[in-house]
């Protein structure tokens, strides 16, 4: 595959994470307006879900970039 044929390929895999990154950052803010314990812990299982679709995506266009 050339480098103008992968290079969609990596746009696709880099607005994921940008998107999910935007996700991240409302579900931060979530935690930081929640006042219950269970809620927080709830949402911290979802940052850390994120934050690997994240790490997976940024991995995928750094391969598909490569």
């Amino acid at each position: 595959m050339s480098e103008e044929e992968s290079r969609p390929e990596v746009e696709d895999s880099l607005q994921q994470a940008e998107s999910l990154l935007e996700r991240l950052e409302r579900t931060r803010q979530e935690l930081e307006s929640t006042q219950d314990p269970d809620r927080a812990i709830e949402i911290l299982s979802e940052l850390a879900e994120i934050a690997k679709e994240v790490e997976a995506a940024l991995a995928r266009a750094k391969k598909e970039a490569g």
